[in-house]
């Protein structure tokens, strides 16, 4: 189930955050997919009784940084999704790490 979505512009790159009750997770990242068939990269973290996380070959450990907010916020049961869309300019891996976050927050913050 959807509980809140975020989005935000870092040097014209776009960032979907998306939070999730962890309930059929595999039907939600096909679904994020689809719809985002164009994104350059979608990560997440996951608490289900086991943390995961998975960067999708982006620099910067995003996946890290959304399984750390999960952990901060006490969230288990929780999938935290985030889509980047390229805009062109590369941010560095501080950067991108950063934009992850702070696109990850504002879902939590809804919450």
């Amino acid at each position: 189930m959807l509980i809140a979505t975020s989005k935000i512009k870092e040097k014209k790159s776009t960032f979907h955050g998306y939070l999730f009750e962890a309930k059929d997770v595999d039907s939600i990242l096909s679904e994020l997919k689809s719809k985002h068939a164009k994104a350059a990269h979608l990560c997440y973290a996951l608490r289900n009784g086991e943390d995961s996380f998975k960067n999708d070959g982006e620099v910067g450990h995003p996946g890290r940084r959304l399984l750390e907010l999960l952990k901060d916020h006490d969230l288990d049961n929780h999938l935290l999704v985030v889509v980047r869309y390229f805009g062109g300019v590369k941010l560095g891996p501080g950067g991108v790490g950063r934009a992850f976050k702070a696109a990850g927050k504002a879902c939590l913050e809804q919450f």
